[in-house]
């Protein structure tokens, strides 16, 4: 019976990965088919024993590595508020950080990219700047009501606008101002209400219904 061969490496063993000339700490020992395989610095790779070497017996160049663990309080998809932004609610879309090492001092800088939820404006805010409102797993919901209760307005002002006011011909060609027909009104209304009702038909929540009853309620006002 042949002896069970034993492991090189031991977690705790300070190695040099001679693949990248990276310096590393063994943090966990796997086995596979009688062949040893090394975690260094709890990363996903796993290396074999021929590209690990000890630091001591090592005699090419050396870089030394970090691992940096993070923790963010927001995550992408969290709706949040910004300092200075009122009640305004934002969308979380992007996650960037900076690191920052000198001689004798470190340290690392989370920067958030945001979308405002009614109109779309991006902004970047700090980790301070913000407070979460609702988590990614209930945002998309929430989102859709917030954008749904803002398109109503637009359609309220553009319908206002086009009863109490029609510029004459030579007006609307020097106009920025985009015109909207009844139909494309209606159009709109009704594509929004055939999406809920798909989300009411599958899922049975009673909110997309009452969404479903407040756009009839408008589609009538357009019909009538």
């Amino acid at each position: 019976m042949s002896k069970k061969k034993k492991p090189k490496f031991k977690i705790g063993d300070i190695v040099v990965i001679t693949l990248y000339g990276t310096v590393g700490t063994i943090t966990n020992v796997h086995i596979l088919q009688n062949e040893y395989l090394y975690e260094v610095n709890h990363s996903e790779i796993l290396y074999f024993e021929n590209t690990l070497a000890y630091l001591s017996d090592y005699e090419g160049n050396v870089y030394e590595s970090e691992m940096i663990e993070i923790e963010y309080n927001f995550g992408i998809g969290d709706l949040v508020q910004v300092s200075g932004y009122n009640q305004d609610m934002f969308k979380v879309v992007g996650i960037h950080t900076e690191l920052w090492r000198y001689k004798e001092d470190a340290w690392e800088e989370v920067t958030y990219e945001l979308v405002r939820v009614s109109d779309g404006q991006w902004i970047e805010a700090s980790e301070e700047e913000l407070n979460i409102v609702i988590s990614q797993s209930e945002a998309e919901k929430l989102i859709q009501n917030i954008q749904l209760i803002h398109l109503i307005s637009d359609i309220e002002n553009w319908s206002t606008q086009s009863t109490l006011y029609l510029p004459p011909p030579e007006e609307k060609k020097e106009s920025n101002t985009p015109v909207y027909n009844q139909n494309e009104l209606i159009d709109s209304l009704l594509d929004i209400y055939n999406d809920y009702k798909f989300l009411y038909e599958w899922f049975q929540d009673e909110e997309y219904k009452e969404i479903m009853n407040f756009i009839i309620n408008h589609l009538k006002k357009y019909t009538d």
